[in-house]
């Protein structure tokens, strides 16, 4: 069975994004640690399949780039939008059972884009398989958690692999127990 994984960065304190969105906290020209991908190039090759909900769609598309998974399946979670553009098929069911079933199929795994909308719920559902979640070296005081809407539901995960990088950077990788 295909396992969803969240492949993500979060501030030390927690949070994938400033309030508004933005990112711009993972652009430190110190971060940059020349031919090192941080396992991105590894895991993006071990993948088919993009989840996201609606707003990381929209930031996405504000990057000043092409699209950059034309080569993947993609899906955007969105409660106002539905069929398909060039790149994504906007999904406006019930997201747990699409998954459950998306799990089902054959292909490779299907990463867990985010943002924080999503992965709360998902997490709570216990649809996410696996964990790749790398520390950046700074703390925004607020911002967009890592899960929000999450309920209360326990999950435990088991450490597989630790990764630290000169430039600080931590990288943690748990696969859900049981």
């Amino acid at each position: 069975m295909r396992k969803v994984i969240l492949y993500i960065a979060a501030s030390i304190d927690g949070f994938i994004a400033r309030e508004n969105g933005e990112i711009d906290w993972l652009e430190n020209p110190n971060y940059h640690i020349e031919g090192e991908s941080f396992g991105y190039d590894e895991f993006y090759d071990s993948i088919d399949t993009t989840l996201m909900g609606n707003q990381t769609y929209r930031q996405v598309l504000g990057f000043d780039v092409p699209f950059p998974y034309p080569d993947k399946t993609n899906y955007v979670f969105s409660r106002s939008k539905s069929g398909h553009d060039e790149h994504v098929q906007f999904i406006n069911s019930d997201i747990p059972d699409f998954i459950a079933a998306l799990k089902k199929e054959e292909g490779r795994d299907i990463w867990l884009v985010g943002g924080s909308q999503i992965n709360g719920p998902l997490l709570s559902q216990g649809l996410i398989d696996k964990i790749i979640l790398t520390l950046i070296p700074v703390t925004l005081g607020t911002g967009i958690p890592l899960f929000s809407g999450s309920g209360q539901i326990d999950n435990h995960f088991r450490l597989e692999d630790s990764k630290t990088f000169k430039n600080g950077f931590v990288q943690l990788t748990y696969n859900k127990k049981g």
